[in-house]
């Protein structure tokens, strides 16, 4: 196996985050796939990934993993803690386990699995990308969500999509409460193709789109109006 195939492997047991986000960020790299061991929990682990490279993080990891990655696959094999792949803007970030608070939060492109649980404000802000998670989410969950997918194979908590703007949310549980703005929109077809496609690339081939019911805005938000006073 060549310098090109066989991966490089950075242990953060002996060197320092900053020394080893620096190997990532380093542009004569000619690994194509690496490995991260030992996180043991350390905050900002692979952000700023801008270029096509496969990391995998062997471990549980803090704040902030993978934020405003771009172009590059990150597997988490563990939990992550506040903010995953926050800003991103294109490639995948993969959660083996459960997530935090703000998950996704504020991305414009890309894929965001988490295979376990997320917690409160997941998808907050979402600007474009798409997520899947496996079991459940807490509340405020995509949170003026503007665009994007946001899959919920479990449940939901209380204020789904409050202030949502045009992003699509489908839920194969149950929804604690609707936010502000927030209502249960009928599924058509594209719906059922574009749910099946992500539920797919998530790994979720079984799941039966019927199942799920799509979410959306009303609309009734966009432009003031003093009977809505209440709302805003």
């Amino acid at each position: 196996m060549d310098a090109l195939t066989t991966p490089l492997e950075l242990d953060l047991a002996s060197s320092t985050l900053r020394e080893v986000n620096a190997t990532l960020h380093d542009a004569e790299l000619v690994a194509d796939e690496v490995v991260v061991r030992n996180p043991a929990g350390k905050h900002s682990v692979a952000v700023g990934l801008d270029r096509p490279m496969r990391v995998t993080i062997d471990g549980h990891v803090g704040y902030y993993a993978a934020g405003m990655n771009q172009s590059a696959d990150v597997v988490i094999n563990g939990n992550v803690g506040v903010g995953v792949a926050e800003n991103m803007m294109s490639g995948s970030v993969w959660v083996k386990g459960s997530a935090s608070q703000s998950a996704g939060a504020t991305a414009h492109g890309g894929l965001l699995v988490i295979e376990g649980d997320a917690a409160a404000r997941c998808g907050i802000s979402m600007k474009g990308v798409d997520i899947v998670v496996g079991g459940s989410i807490g509340h405020m969950s995509a949170f003026m969500a503007q665009a994007g997918t946001l899959v919920v194979r479990g449940d939901a908590g209380d204020a789904l999509g409050d202030s949502i703007y045009e992003a699509r949310l489908y839920v194969r549980g149950t929804v604690a409460s609707l936010g502000a703005d927030c209502v249960a929109k009928e599924m058509r077809p594209e719906h059922h193709e574009e749910l099946a496609a992500l539920l797919k690339s998530a790994g979720f081939d079984d799941d039966d789109t019927h199942q799920y019911t799509r979410y959306g805005s009303a609309r009734s938000l966009y432009h003031f109006h003093v009977d809505n006073t209440s709302a805003y």
